[in-house]
């Protein structure tokens, strides 16, 4: 197998590996500036802490995602200038997010998310960054089904028509 044998750090990354991490590394930096944001407009504390819990996972990503791409050689997108604290208060009504409309944006998000991620794991060779992708996608998943409780929970899911008579 020549370079493809051994330790999977070892071995080069392939464009698409290359693409995929870099892409996911900038997604990941937007995430962060975005749900920091999102805290500021936040009312309810189940929100804050599953927004945290998502700016938690997000800089684990581009920590370990930047690294990634510097020990080979790569040079990663630049960190978006830190966001500073509003008083929910302070922030005119008609410019608010509100809850249900930033829960709604991270259910999507996080969907896509699973989706990137499989997608990362599908096309690297490089074990290494299969298995890392396969940890995002599993930290996803978890959040994903938080997410959906709370929703449920403040009322804040608008399910599509459902079935509810059976078909004869």
């Amino acid at each position: 197998m020549g370079i493809l044998n051994g330790n999977p750090k070892d071995e080069p990354m392939h464009y698409g590996e290359i693409f995929v991490v870099w892409t996911a590394s900038t997604v990941a930096k937007g995430a962060v500036s975005c749900y920091k944001a999102y805290l500021n407009h936040a009312g309810d504390n189940d929100l804050k802490k599953i927004l945290n819990d998502l700016v938690d996972q997000a800089s684990l990503e581009i920590k370990e995602l930047d690294k990634l791409l510097t020990d080979n050689g790569i040079a990663p997108a630049p960190m978006l200038p830190e966001r500073p604290e509003v008083k929910l208060e302070d922030i005119p009504a008609g410019a608010r997010f509100t809850d249900p409309e930033i829960s709604a944006k991270i259910t999507m998000e996080t969907a896509a998310g699973l989706v990137a991620c499989s997608q990362a794991m599908g096309q690297s060779i490089r074990v290494d960054i299969g298995a890392l992708f396969a940890k995002y996608h599993l930290a996803m998943a978890g959040l994903g089904v938080r997410i959906l409780q709370m929703n449920k929970e403040k009322g804040w899911l608008i399910p599509p028509p459902l079935q509810m008579k059976q078909p004869e």
